[in-house]
């Protein structure tokens, strides 16, 4: 039974979800919902207020990264765009590169990924794709 969604993303907006119960498919899964009922400037604006409140209520408020946090949205974003999707299941299935969570090792390296400005400021790629 798949998981709803949209009843997980209200739960996410109220900022009332267990950080240690919320996996990288749910992080997809809610950006996924933010994305289809809001613009990607919103919905990418929320998404990252609500992940800091989430990250910072676990006592880890140094694990949000503004840049792997829009880089993610922005691919997600990109692949709705591409092709319309029925359902987050549909979208998952035709995108299961997303799942591994290393994909933006293609576009960053990983001490750029990782570093101290990344988590504050989106910053570019610096990897060939």
């Amino acid at each position: 039974m798949s998981t709803d969604y949209a009843e997980l993303t209200q739960s996410f907006e109220a900022g009332d979800i267990d950080a240690s119960a919320f996996g990288h498919v749910d992080h997809i899964g809610v950006a996924y919902e933010m994305l289809r009922n809001h613009d990607f400037l919103t919905a990418s604006m929320k998404y990252a207020e609500c992940i800091d409140i989430i990250a910072t209520k676990a006592g880890a408020a140094r694990k949000f990264n503004t840049t792997i946090t829009l880089a993610f949205l922005s691919l997600i974003a990109e692949r709705m765009e591409a092709k319309p999707y029925s359902s987050y299941d549909e979208f998952i299935s035709n995108n299961q590169e997303l799942v591994t969570g290393n994909l933006l090792e293609k576009f960053y390296s990983p001490e750029r990924l990782r570093s101290d400005l990344a988590r504050t400021v989106f910053l570019m790629p610096d990897a060939a794709a």
